[in-house]
Parts: structure tokens; sequence; C-alpha cells
């Protein structure tokens, strides 16, 4: 008979705490690992300061603009992130999916980028830029730099180490430098500026420009196909799309559309392009370099998305408050979904399930099951809302392995120089606390739009309105400028 001693007994219940321990550990990471994805919106405050636009004595309230966190299982805010002065112009996520970046202009002219802890939901570092405009802001595809376009008479792209969150040596190019676009391997950048009718190539790995290629007038965004071997750039005032050889930088095809092209998307498989013009949307076939077909859409689309699966083209309709949805296997629109006022800011849920839209005039976020193509809940996000990214949960593994340069760019609306606007995808968990900014109670939100049962109404306070930011910005609600004409 085998002798029981007090150490074989220690060993064994060491062995069961471990095994205990593993097990519980398993079972919160598959908890954990079954969690929605958040959103992220980027909005310039809160309720009780709507309708001071045109106030003039700039006293009481000032504005705090802020980032709106959405859980994508019950649609609840469960954070507002405030930002600080100024108004958010574009929103990045690292692959990882850990930290969220909001490039955001103030009053004084300065662009800070704040950087958002996905965990905590906090601010945690501050970037002054200084003086400029801020366009846009992006990722590589690596996650290891993080670059700031900007546009009127700004003449480099910041370039940020997010490692520690530092300003690296900028990028001399031309004024009114817009969107930027990495290839595949994250070696080559290619940025579009608006003023000089040039596609500047720049060397990742030194930051220099190493050619300038001359394309059509006033190409606003650019987008590089999945096999990094072809440039696709609208060019807003000659109604035509260039095709850059990534190989030599030489345009070697030159495309017809519609007018005013100015979003560009590219399918997973690269085999399609879809090119959104002021009133239809032109496909073109990436072997040809053809148009294959011609899609009617409401006027003034300002955003174009493609789905995970590549099935679906979602569109945002600015004038038609609406989203246009594509069938890219028969280039038909199989829907048009009513949603708020000048819809802007477009993403995907990781899934493809949902689509979260931010209408900036409505203040709210339309969120679009895509089986049934119909608004399911409509979320108060806050003032304006124009941003919109999607951070999923991934692991460590994951992260590590992940490529994709997640961004979110701004260029539809110009505010006195100063353009509003959004686009794409993101990465990872966010453990933000439970706290939500529903509140039974409250009825003075706005609602231009559908009403839900999951819909927000984010607590206020009777703050004096008045205001000092945006009392200046008269013509956020009447003088826009779309774009350069």
């Amino acid at each position: 008979m085998e002798e029981i001693t007090c150490d074989k007994i220690h060993r064994e219940h060491t062995l069961i705490r471990v095994l205990g321990i593993t097990s519980l550990t398993i079972l919160v990471l598959a908890g954990v690992a079954g969690s929605a994805p958040f959103a992220y919106v980027t909005n310039l405050g809160d309720y009780n300061l709507r309708g001071y636009y045109y106030d003039t004595n700039y006293n009481g309230a000032i504005p705090t603009p802020s980032v709106a966190v959405i859980d994508t299982a019950t649609n609840n805010i469960t954070a507002k992130v405030p930002l600080g002065d100024g108004w958010p112009i574009g929103v990045a996520v690292n692959p990882a999916g850990t930290k969220v970046y909001v490039a955001s202009a103030t009053i004084d002219d300065v662009c800070i980028v704040y950087v958002i802890d996905t965990a905590a939901n906090t601010v945690n570092t501050k970037v002054n830029i200084r003086s400029s405009y801020p366009s846009g802001i992006t990722f590589n595809p690596a996650g290891t730099r993080v670059y700031v376009t900007k546009q009127r008479d700004n003449t480099d792209i910041s370039v940020i180490n997010p490692a520690t969150n530092t300003l690296m040596a900028p990028i001399i190019v031309g004024p009114s430098t817009y969107d930027i676009a990495f290839t595949p391997d994250g070696k080559k950048i290619y940025a579009a500026n608006s003023r000089n009718n040039t596609i500047y190539v720049i060397d990742a790995t030194t930051n220099k420009v190493t050619a300038n290629v001359s394309v059509g007038d006033s190409p606003y965004e650019v987008v590089v196909t999945p096999d990094g071997k072809k440039v696709y750039v609208p060019n807003y005032n000659s109604s035509t799309v260039s095709v850059i050889d990534t190989a030599t930088d030489n345009v070697t095809a030159t495309v017809p559309v519609g007018d005013s092209p100015h979003r560009v998307a590219v399918t997973s498989d690269g085999n399609k392009i879809y090119v959104a013009n002021n009133y239809t949307v032109s496909v073109i076939d990436t072997a040809t370099d053809t148009v294959i077909a011609t899609v009617p859409v409401g006027t003034s689309s300002r955003e174009i998305v493609v789905s995970p699966d590549g099935s679906k083209v979602y569109l945002g309709n600015l004038y038609n408050n609406s989203v246009t949805v594509i069938n890219t296997k028969t280039n038909t629109v199989t829907a048009r979904v009513p949603v708020g006022e000048w819809p802007m800011g477009i993403a995907f849920t990781p899934d493809g399930k949902k689509v979260y839209v931010a209408n900036a005039d409505s203040d709210n976020v339309s969120v679009i099951d895509t089986a049934t193509n119909t608004v399911t809940a409509t979320v108060n996000a806050g003032i304006y809302p124009t941003g919109v990214v999607i951070v999923p949960f991934t692991d460590s593994n994951m992260a590590d392995q992940s490529t994709g340069a997640i961004s979110n760019t701004t260029e539809d609306i110009e505010v006195e120089g100063i353009n509003l606007s959004s686009e794409e995808n993101a990465v990872e968990l966010n453990n933000s606390n439970n706290n939500s900014y529903n509140n039974p109670n409250n009825n003075n939100s706005k609602s231009n739009n559908s009403s839900s049962s999951n819909e927000n109404k984010p607590s206020k306070n009777n703050s004096t309105p008045g205001f000092r930011l945006l009392g200046s910005l008269i013509c956020l609600y009447g003088g826009w400028n779309l774009r350069k004409e």
C-alpha cells in the first residue's frame, strides 16, 4: 500500500489549485473573447450646448469635444472621453487595438493629438503638433508610426512615434496634402496633394519623398490594392481616376468616371475599385482598368466602405440622409437605408453584421443591421459626430500578427479651411467601465431622426450656454464649403 505523506498531499493540492486556476483563466478568456466590439465616435460636445453656434457673448459653458464609446452588443454609450479645446478632425486605432488617436484642431490653429487608452477609456497622452490644420490621421501597417496629414498652407506630414508619443522628423511635402495610403508591406507611402495635383511617393523607412507623380486636378484620396501593385487616385475636378504602377511609380491609365469623384474603396480580393462620384458610383475592373458599371446613388456621396466579406458596398449620401447598399456581384443597388442628417463616418463591425453611421447634423449614430438593411438603433453620441471606428477584441498573438493600418481620415467638409468627416475599422477588447450614459428621465436630447428602444440619452448639465470656441464657427451650420471648387 502506497504511503500517503504530507508532501504528497501538498503536491496534489497544489496541482488541483493550478488546474483550477488554469480552468478559470480559460473560462475568463473565453468569456472575454466573446465580448462585443466597441465603436468610438468623435463629436463636438454634449447636447446642453446644442443650438448656441450663433451665441456672440462667449460667456459660460465652453464645449468639450469628446469620443463616445458605444458597446455594439447593447448600443449603449459606456464612456465619454473628453478631449479638451478644439474639434476632432480624424481618428485612428493602432493594429493592437490598445490605443485610439484623435487629431483635433483648436481655436488657436494648433493641432493636438489625443491618445486614448482603450482599456481605461482615458486620455493618457497629448501630442502637440503646433500650428497646423489637420486633415487626417493614419497608422502604418505595423503600428509603429502615426502620420498626421494637413491642409491649407502646411507643407509637411507630422510623424509620431507611438512607443513614446513624441514627434519625429516631419515629411516635407507640398501644402494641402490630404490623404495617405501604404503598400501592404509598409515600405512605401502614397500621399495625395490636392493643390499641386501630385502624388508623393515616400520611402517609409527614411520618410523621404522619392518621387512626384503628376495626376489629374484636385486629388483628395488614394487607395492601394491588396497586392500592392497599383494605386488608384480619384481626381475631383478632372472626373477621372489615375492608376499608378507601384513598381515604376508611373501613371499607367487614366480612367474617366462620373462628376467630382472624391472617395474610393477597393474590395478585399483587389478585383474591383468603387469610386464615389456626386450622383453615381463608378466600378473599375482592376485587371483592365476600365469602368464596368455605373451605379446611380444619392447626391453628394461622402463615404464609401466595403463589407469585410467583400459582398456589399455601403455609401453615405450627404444630402439624401441615406445609405445606399450595392451588391458587388451584380453592381446594383439592393437597398437605400434612411438614416440621420448628413451621414459622414461609416464603419463595419468585424463580423460584418452591423454598420455604424455618424450623422453629423442629427447629432446621432444610426446602427444598420446588414442582414435586413434596416436601422435597429439610434444612439445620441454628441454634437456633430463625424468619425467612427470599431475596436474589436483580439488576443496578443493576433495583435502581433496584425499588419493592417487602421485609420480614419477627414476630407469632406471644410470649415474655414478645416475639414470634417471619416472612414474604416479597427482591432481589440475594450475593458471600459460599465457606466451607462442612458438617462430615462432625460427628454431634452435632440432626436431629429428615428427613435429606438436602444436610443441613448446622455446626461446633461445646466451650464450657462456660451461658445467661445464654436461661436466663431458660424459656418458649421450653414456656410460650410463642400470641397475645393
